[in-house]
């Protein structure tokens, strides 16, 4: 598998919150806006006299930024501030990492893997900014675990890519790896699809596509956790599955390394604010241009996994993550694993 694949596939991922809430809107009778633009920025009144660029996606990974912008925009942060908002993962954020147009990028976590190789070791991830976004839906009660899907044929996008690998690992620590059939759709909507077809069919589904179909649809609902269930496979040696990672240019580290310890502060701060009030949030999501439906934006909120971890608890995690994945496919990683100086343990 190419290092494009592995970059279109998550550009689909990060693409998929715009488009899902907005069809969620529609299904439950609320009116949806124009779509976002692509791209938004926010720029705050320079205080300490350095610009940080930062580019996100469209996503859980730019949700938790919300507050943090409506901050900037009204020149209470730290530092000056420009965020970009796009879909655009392997035209704009990944050459823009590579080529100093940005400083700092909220990114998959295998991109941040993909790019530290991709630039010789020239990034640091310096938090995990989301955790795991999938889980098994279905209106069959009986599934309540991995386990339980012995014998079932289940739908997921993603194959060739971190979905898949993640499932593999999951269905091998269950012991039910020869019992399952994977049935792979291209996209999401379709996966959807074969569940409101069919109610007891099981499915894979990324949030917000989880919060979407379950709302339109009384008789589907989230079974089981991916998140919970690599939680339980991985016991007490700290690997989590990991969705989002925040990366920053060692050059911008190594020149303004209090500048990139503030920007954490306030990233986890924002994530924090976002998390505890949804509802008061939901329209800075919307004005980013990360969301077009504030009262869906508010919804998905709480399901979206948002964190901001730090230090050798973001090591720990992100290494048993990146193992798995570097087992089932190199390329997913950009090839080999990072070393211990990605990590920044500031």
């Amino acid at each position: 598998m190419n290092r494009g694949r592995h970059l279109a596939f998550a550009a689909m991922a990060a693409a998929a919150l715009a488009v899902v809430l907005g069809l969620a809107a529609c299904g439950s009778g609320q009116g949806s806006a124009p779509a976002a633009s692509s791209s938004a920025a926010a720029t705050s009144v320079s205080k300490t006299g350095v610009d940080v660029r930062v580019a996100t996606l469209k996503g859980p990974t730019s949700i938790g930024l919300a507050s943090l912008m409506t901050k900037a925009k009204a020149g209470q942060t730290a530092s000056n501030y420009t965020f970009t908002v796009t879909e655009a993962i392997s035209d704009d954020v990944v050459p823009g990492i590579v080529k100093g147009t940005y400083d700092i990028a909220l990114v998959p976590a295998n991109v941040a893997s993909v790019l530290y190789n991709k630039t010789n070791g020239g990034i640091s991830a310096i938090d995990i900014n989301t955790l795991g976004v999938l889980s098994v839906v279905t209106g069959d009660s009986s599934i309540n675990s991995i386990a339980d899907l012995a014998g079932h044929t289940v739908y997921m996008t993603g194959k060739g890519a971190t979905p898949e690998y993640v499932m593999n690992y999951l269905l091998d620590k269950a012991g039910v790896s020869d019992s399952v059939t994977l049935e792979y759709k291209s996209e999401a909507t379709e996966v959807a699809a074969a569940l409101n077809a069919d109610t007891k069919a099981i499915g894979i589904l990324p949030e917000p596509y989880v919060t979407a179909v379950t709302t339109k649809n009384s008789a589907l609902s989230a079974r089981v956790s991916l998140d919970s269930a690599w939680n339980a496979a991985a016991g007490d040696t700290g690997s989590r599955m990991v969705t989002g990672v925040t990366v920053v240019r060692n050059e911008f580290l190594q020149a303004h390394p209090d500048v990139v310890k503030e920007f954490v502060a306030e990233q986890k701060a924002s994530v924090e604010a976002v998390k505890a009030d949804p509802e008061g949030n939901a329209q800075a999501i919307v004005d980013a241009g990360i969301v077009d439906n504030a009262s869906v934006a508010a919804k998905a909120v709480p399901n979206c996994n948002l964190a901001c971890i730090t230090d050798t608890e973001m090591q720990t995690a992100l290494t048993g993550y990146y193992n798995v994945l570097y087992m089932a496919d190199p390329s997913s990683v950009g090839g080999t694993l990072p070393a211990d100086n990605f990590y920044w343990l500031g």
